[in-house]
């Protein structure tokens, strides 16, 4: 489960939106899926605004910036220490030496309200890395704020994200940096110190890293959006339920029901043939039908929120097999209609009232789920993991009430995990908007 941090409104958000949707008219007619012209009369009586989000994502250039021990090359790496701290956890306190790279100031473009940092890493035993932006409003430039403490082994550091960092400028939500009303963000700077242990050999290295930043508009209802080329395709993405693991290590937020996002994380990674081995789990009980999602829950753990449904925390696991991953936030199903035809699935982040999605038979504060493709009349075909069993996680659910739920500022505004190999070409983005992959 995760409850999404508040969304806000933008003028920009309207000149957005009249782009995309000129684009897109001109590039695309297409029948109205099932359930469209329903939710399309409902939105237009709800008085929605044709408003979309603002949302631009820029992967860091290790070769710029500002280096303190570290290398660019291949991703970044711990090269020589430039000093060391002390830290303290419930694991106790601990002295590590550092490195560090701090990236050059970039321009967001628009007025943004939330930023999102995420990365994948190869980060061994006895070495960790924390992740820290600060962004530039009318004001100048804020502090610096922690957006993850991240590692793979458990005997290190506890990985976390900072709770209790908000001020006169922004406050972290879990993952998020949320500007601070009226303080909107239009540029910031990404810091990323590698730590390991004194005087080993131990070579950390971040292979990719890139910030999400957005701003939402209010908006309660979202016109439905037309075929982005991808109707009549479904992706063979390896079915998982949460629901099959209730009661299962609750020392990791209550057992599976609360497993939605590293269940997600799992039918990704198990779709591109990369997850955990059998010795990597044999620590699970034998009797555990999906040993692979116990174990993504466990290594995605945030342990100041209390749960496996930290975003970056999630991608950042999927770079544990090799993986490129990152979130942001997309504009419409028709852009995700451009990864689904790439051949790449995509976990969505919504939350919704029973009577609001039809055919999911429950409601949410908080919610990831795995769209895996559409059907020939441009409903989504997703993988959600609130089902009974493994053979009732694949949902078709009305494009209309889907798109709502998912993009609507009371949701999370089209949140997604974008998971995918190294070597497998991301499609192009939606022209003359901001790239958002």
């Amino acid at each position: 489960m995760r409850t999404p941090p508040p969304v806000f409104l933008s003028f920009l958000s309207f000149l957005s939106f009249m782009s995309l949707l000129s684009s897109l008219l001109i590039a695309t007619t297409s029948a109205a899926p099932a359930g469209a012209a329903a939710g399309s009369a409902a939105g237009s009586a709800a008085g929605t605004a044709d408003v979309t989000p603002d949302v631009v994502f820029q992967r860091a250039d290790f070769a710029t910036g500002t280096a303190e021990g570290t290398t660019a090359g291949d991703g970044l790496t711990f090269g020589s220490a430039a000093g060391t701290v002390s830290y303290t956890d419930a694991l106790g306190t601990r002295t590590w030496e550092h490195a560090r790279w701090t990236g050059t100031e970039r321009a967001v473009g628009f007025p943004a309200t939330e930023l999102v940092a995420s990365w994948t890493a190869d980060v061994p035993p006895r070495s960790w890395m924390q992740v820290e932006t600060r962004a530039r409003n009318a004001e100048g430039l804020t502090k610096w704020y922690s957006l993850g403490r991240w590692a793979y082994a458990e005997g290190d550091i506890r990985r976390t994200s900072v709770p209790g960092q908000g001020d006169g400028d922004a406050s972290v939500a879990v993952d998020t940096l949320v500007a601070a009303a009226g303080k909107p963000m239009t540029a910031y700077q990404l810091r990323l110190t590698l730590y390991r242990a004194p005087g080993s050999s131990v070579t950390p290295r971040v292979r990719t890293s890139g910030v999400m930043a957005s701003h939402v508009p209010d908006r309660k209802s979202v016109p439905v959006s037309p075929g982005g080329g991808a109707w009549g395709t479904e992706l063979d993405v390896p079915r998982r339920s949460q629901n099959v693991h209730q009661g299962h290590y609750p020392e990791w937020d209550g057992g599976g029901e609360a497993w939605c996002s590293p269940t997600s994380t799992t039918m990704v990674l198990g779709y591109w043939d990369k997850w955990p081995s059998a010795q990597d789990t044999s620590w699970v009980d034998p009797s555990d039908p999906n040993p692979e999602v116990d174990y993504a829950a466990r290594y995605t753990y945030d342990h100041a929120y209390e749960g496996a449904g930290n975003w970056p925390f999630n991608t950042a696991y999927a770079g544990r097999y090799g993986m490129d991953g990152f979130v942001t936030r997309l504009r419409s199903l028709t852009e995700l209609e451009l990864l689904i035809k790439a051949g790449i699935p995509v976990v969505t982040s919504q939350s919704f009232k029973e009577s609001e999605l039809p055919g999911a038979g429950y409601g949410t504060n908080g919610h990831l789920m795995v769209i895996v493709g559409f059907t020939s009349a441009g409903d989504v075909i997703a993988n959600d993991p609130a089902s009974s069993g493994n053979s009732t996680v694949r949902r078709v659910y009305p494009r209309a009430n889907f798109e709502n739920v998912w993009l609507r500022s009371s949701s999370s505004g089209g949140v997604a995990y974008v998971i995918h190999p190294p070597g497998h070409t991301l499609p192009a983005t939606t022209p003359g908007l901001p790239a958002n992959w």
